[in-house]
């Protein structure tokens, strides 16, 4: 009964690239879920530095950073014993799917991805055909593993969207091949801002260091920066239009407690900002405080990380091979 039971769990997939320590928003936007969603659903979830290399990266901090994230995911909680985690560029199909997909995508839609627009400007040094094709593999990572549903933030649903059409468009010519993922929202944490420009969501690229928390900063650290957040001039915690500072670090405080606003409003009534930014200094050095412990065990355990790579590639070839197997036929490659 249990085997039918975990049969008709839906499929969910979601990757992260390996291209720098993760901040305190990705964690509390997306990383933080997905031990939750791991148990809910059949989870794979990959480390994707195939997406990194459409910005030239230095080899060796590539495959340093490849093994800093897939380490990440075993600290955030991530069991490699119920769900299968692995590193995207050890399974072959998912450069070989998107060569396909790449053929069953029309110019026209690659050239209106917003994203493309954006990197183009940012790296206008390095426009290379991965960087425009970029959506086609994110297709091909979908797909392979028929996923039900993908975790996404706002900037990710027009690649969302092109891989349901890129999975319709196929199998309206030759059937029932791919299953057509749906997005999956995350319930909350999604736009933790800037703390230097809180109307800026907070990014590892962000030039000012003191905007950004990342989950690795020590302690101390994370108390300066919460500390020398910008607020307003009104003192009072409250969440309310034109108090992007403060809402900000409301938000993250209730992302790291549990309290709604009414409540923090409530704990901080007749307290100033210093009080409450050295409450949510508190909050996210304890949130944070496990994940980095696990963390520094298990990076210096090359071994075992390189045991659940291969087993997670393993796991992950297992099931992407029968898809592309399944492709392959249809467009009409012969296999003997």
């Amino acid at each position: 009964m249990e085997s039918v039971t975990e049969q008709r769990k839906k499929k969910i997939l979601s990757c992260i690239q390996p291209s720098g320590i993760p901040t305190l928003g990705n964690y509390l936007g997306a990383l933080k879920n997905w031990p939750p969603l791991a148990e809910e659903f059949d989870g794979a979830f990959a480390v994707a530095d195939l997406h990194a290399i459409t910005v030239r990266q230095e080899p060796a901090k590539l495959r340093r950073q490849t093994a800093e994230v897939l380490a990440l995911l075993l600290a955030i909680g991530l069991d490699p014993d119920k769900t299968i985690i692995f590193v995207q560029s050890q399974v072959p199909a998912h450069a070989q799917l998107a060569w396909v997909l790449n053929c069953f995508t029309q110019f026209g839609e690659m050239s209106r991805m917003t994203q493309f627009k954006d990197k183009s400007a940012a790296h206008a040094d390095n426009v290379n055909v991965g960087l425009f094709a970029y959506p086609v593999l994110m297709a091909a990572d979908i797909l392979l593993y028929q996923a039900d549903l993908v975790p996404v933030g706002a900037d990710q649903k027009q690649h969302l969207e092109i891989a349901r059409d890129i999975a319709n468009r196929f199998n309206g010519i030759y059937g029932d091949v791919f299953t057509i993922p749906d997005a999956y929202i995350g319930k909350s944490g999604e736009r933790v801002m800037s703390l230097q420009n809180p109307e800026k969501k907070m990014s590892k690229s962000d030039p000012n260091p003191k905007g950004t928390i990342s989950i690795f900063d020590a302690p101390e650290v994370i108390m300066k920066k919460v500390k020398s957040a910008v607020t307003d001039s009104e003192a009072k915690v409250r969440f309310a239009e034109g108090k992007d500072g403060i809402n900000n670090l409301m938000g993250i405080y209730s992302c790291c407690t549990g309290l709604s606003m009414e409540e923090i409003e409530r704990e901080f009534d007749g307290k100033g900002y210093g009080d409450f930014k050295v409450r949510v200094g508190e909050a996210v050095v304890e949130e944070l405080r496990p994940v980095r412990e696990r963390y520094e065990r298990i990076i210096s355990d090359k071994a075992y990380l390189k045991e659940v790579a291969e087993k997670g590639a393993e796991a992950a070839s297992g099931i992407a091979d029968r898809t592309l197997k399944k492709v392959m036929k249809k467009v009409g490659f012969w296999i003997p």
